[in-house]
């Protein structure tokens, strides 16, 4: 019996060091964005930032009627956003993250309302969800932290 005593207790503390070294501690949530994150951020952004610099010929080509151009553009060089905004989102902060990707959805629901628009040569819904989706773009830039 004394020796039956001796391996229970033998298993017990291997069992019990066995659950403890294989235990994680939590990971915490990080709150604020460190300078390393900023710096990785500000690459996501420069593709997001080009095409919002670009949202000028857009709002020019439906001023001036020319829909199978803002068509084009919407589908070319527009056509990477949504990817590069989607990852963006994700690399933000969670009390970013949902807002951020709630903007990115809007703001293609208005770029599929534009290309429609144009494909109904429809100029009054276009400039309307142009000046939406400008106002989507412009909160959506301002979640991104700025490096300084």
């Amino acid at each position: 019996m004394p020796r039956l005593r001796s391996i229970l207790s033998l298993i017990l503390i291997l069992v019990a060091t066995l659950l403890v070294s294989c235990s994680s501690p939590q990971a915490t949530i990080p709150t604020t964005y460190t300078p390393e994150k900023i710096a990785q951020l500000q690459v996501l952004v420069e593709p997001v930032e080009e095409v919002r610099e670009r949202m000028s010929e857009l709002r020019d080509l439906i001023a001036n009627r020319k829909w199978v151009d803002a068509g084009s553009l919407i589908h070319g060089p527009f056509g990477h956003l949504r990817q590069d905004m989607l990852n963006l989102s994700r690399s933000l902060l969670p009390k970013d993250r949902e807002q951020a990707t709630k903007l990115a959805k809007e703001l293609f629901i208005h770029f599929e309302r534009i290309d429609a628009a144009a494909k109904a040569r429809n100029s009054e819904i276009a400039e309307t969800q142009y000046r939406e989706a400008l106002r989507d773009f412009d909160a959506f830039l301002e979640l991104i932290p700025k490096a300084g």
